[in-house]
Order: structure tokens, then C-alpha cells, then sequence
């Protein structure tokens, strides 16, 4: 079974640059998108899902062309359930979770934010960071119940948060920004110490590889970027996990997919 995440940037602007190509090439199983920046109505009919696909959306409740989370499967899930039931939360289209019965697969859209040099002084900037942490936790806690439960759980998506030194080009000028804080990669320590693994970092310890790359000054090209994108999943499942890999010669978007295999 092959599980991806990707973040589109857009889904209508990425099926403008060869998204069923790259579906049809790839084959994944389940993919999980986040930034989908749509509801469903506002999608062409003949885009909505690939061929052979059960497609499920969570668009954004408050504002219009922002966030948004979507799975396509091939295999019907037992259930799909939007959000993890906190409404501050849910409200933007963070999280889609789908139940496939021996394991759940949550697909999740983290939020950005900015540190205090980044906002400078801006209250509204400021308060991001405060939310993104409380959604950490949030979503820690709800998941923390799911394996009490016994449930084996895939968190995939785009972190927004770089783990490791190892997961960007320039962790040192990055110290004071967003991204790469502290208290950011501290909330990815706790998702470790819950008994999830970095399924990427299975097969391939070693720097150099990035999922995000800013659209200024040739970055991608350069290949200046940040690993914000993940599949972790709960240990129990680790004698499953077959291969992860990042297709970064994969466009479309500033983000590549992400793919985690599993037998």
C-alpha cells in the first residue's frame, strides 16, 4: 500500500500543471492533500477526484480560498470523520482523518506562524504562533486517546515545522524564524515520545533532502529548502513500512509529495 501526502498549494492551480499525470504515474493508494484552497462545488466536475478514486473534502469554514484538506482512496474507507472535535480548530480545515480499520490515516494541514522577530510587534502575527502550539497539543491529546484505543495511526502532511538541523538548508540563520523554533520542534519531540517514528528517516539518514522551497531567488533550484512534510506513524506499525521517499523532481507546487509504503 502506498500512502502520499502532498501539499498542492491550489488544488485547481496544480491540476493546471499535470496533477492527474502525476496521479496516474505515482498510483498511491491514499493521498492525502492539504492547502486544497476549495470547496468542493468550486471544482471543475471532471476534477474532483481521479479515476478510480473515492475523494473526500474538508474545505475551510471561515474564509474562502484558504486551507482546505482532501483524501482520495482507492480503497472505501469505514469511515471519514472532518476535523478532531475542537472548533477553533476545525473551523479552518486543518484535518480529515479515514478510518481504514486496521489502521487511520490522519491527513493534516498544521498552521504557520510567525516569531516575534517575524511579527514584529503585529498582534495578529503574534497570536498565530500561540495557535499553531495549541493545535499541537490539541491534536496530540486527541491522538494520544486513538492509541490508548489500540488504534494504529499515519499522521501525515505538511508540519510547517522543520524537525531537525538535518531538515533545512540553513538551521543556523533560521534559529528565530518560524518554522524552526524551539518550541515548534520541541511539539515534533512529543509526537516521538507518543511512539511515532519519521518514516521518512527510516531509509535515509542523511541531510540534504526537502520538501518546501521558497519561490524567490531560484531556491528549488539551489536546492535551499526545509522538511516540513512527514508521514510519522505509530511504532506498532513500523514491521509494515516498506520504503519512504520524497519526489522532489515532482512540480506543480512549492512543496514535493511525500510517499511512505507499507505492506
Amino acid at each position: 500500500m502506498k500512502i502520499v501526502s502532498w501539499n498542492v498549494n491550489g488544488i485547481r492551480a496544480v491540476h493546471k500543471k499535470g496533477f492527474f499525470d502525476y496521479m496516474n504515474q505515482e498510483q498511491p493508494d491514499i493521498i492525502g492533500l492539504q492547502e486544497v484552497r476549495a470547496e468542493y462545488d468550486q471544482i471543475d466536475e471532471d476534477k474532483r477526484a481521479p479515476e478510480g478514486y473515492h475523494a473526500f473534502y474538508n474545505p475551510c469554514k471561515i474564509k474562502k480560498g484558504y486551507s482546505g484538506v482532501a483524501i482520495y482512496t482507492k480503497h472505501k474507507p469505514e469511515s471519514v470523520t472532518n476535523g478532531f472535535g475542537v472548533e477553533q480548530f476545525d473551523q479552518e480545515g486543518r484535518v480529515i482523518q479515514a478510518d481504514f480499520g486496521d489502521f487511520i490515516v490522519i491527513n493534516v494541514y498544521f498552521p504557520k506562524a510567525y516569531s516575534e522577530r517575524e511579527a514584529n510587534g503585529d498582534a495578529k502575527k503574534l497570536a498565530r504562533l500561540t495557535y499553531k502550539m495549541e493545535f499541537y497539543s490539541a491534536l496530540w491529546e486527541y491522538i494520544s486517546t486513538l492509541r490508548k484505543k489500540g488504534r494504529s495511526v499515519i499522521v501525515c502532511g505538511d508540519y510547517n515545522t522543520a524537525h531537525t538541523s538535518i531538515d533545512l538548508a540553513r538551521p543556523k540563520e533560521n534559529t528565530q524564524t518560524s518554522g524552526f523554533l524551539e518550541m515548534e520542534r520541541k511539539r515534533l519531540d512529543e509526537l516521538v515520545t507518543m511512539g511515532f517514528t519519521d518514516t521518512f528517516r527510516l531509509f535515509q539518514p542523511e541531510g540534504g533532502h526537502y520538501t518546501w522551497w521558497s519561490q524567490q531567488s531560484g531556491a528549488r533550484e539551489r536546492n535551499v529548502g526545509w522538511r516540513i512534510d512527514y508521514h510519522f506513524a505509530s511504532n506498532d506499525l513500523l514491521p509494515r513500512i516498506t520504503n519512504g521517499v520524497q519526489r522532489s523532481d515532482v512540480f506543480g507546487s512549492d512543496h514535493c509529495p511525500v510517499v511512505v509504503e507499507l505492506k
